[in-house]
């Protein structure tokens, strides 16, 4: 049986594969080949220090998970983007609680780059911090 950490990033990364034509891959290296709308991969990150209550004993995170977004090809590149940023900004607001799997999802404000690709056009990137809070009885959950 899943522990809950790993049931809320599984939640998380289907609810990315909710935005149409981008594939998501969870802590995967990136491919050689950025699909044309762009690509998404979500990386497990750091559940932190959790805060504890007793009676009864509970963790309460605050896990940052990272999900890396890459777009390249085309003149329209940065157009596709801000338009893939915006879609995963939609689909995080529709499901807050991943179905009732964790108490809160939110992602932060991404800090784009251009990363030249040697004899190939560049790629741009962000790194988008989604801070998932939810609670479990045990650390190793």
């Amino acid at each position: 049986m899943p522990t809950p950490r790993e049931t809320i990033l599984t939640a998380l990364a289907d609810l990315l594969r909710t935005v149409p034509h981008v594939p998501v891959l969870r802590g995967e290296v990136l491919p050689g080949r950025i699909p044309p709308l762009g690509l998404m991969i979500l990386r497990d990150g750091d559940p932190g220090e959790p805060g504890v209550t007793l009676s009864p004993l509970m963790y309460h995170y605050q896990h940052r998970a990272e999900l890396e977004v890459i777009v390249q090809t085309g003149a329209e590149r940065d157009a596709r983007f801000d338009n893939l940023i915006g879609r995963i900004g939609t689909a995080i607001a529709a499901d807050r609680t991943l179905s009732g799997r964790c108490d809160w999802v939110e992602a932060e404000a991404p800090e784009p780059i251009d990363l030249p690709v040697e004899g190939s056009a560049t790629i741009k990137a962000a790194t988008i911090p989604v801070v998932l809070h939810y609670a479990t009885q045990n650390p190793l959950s």
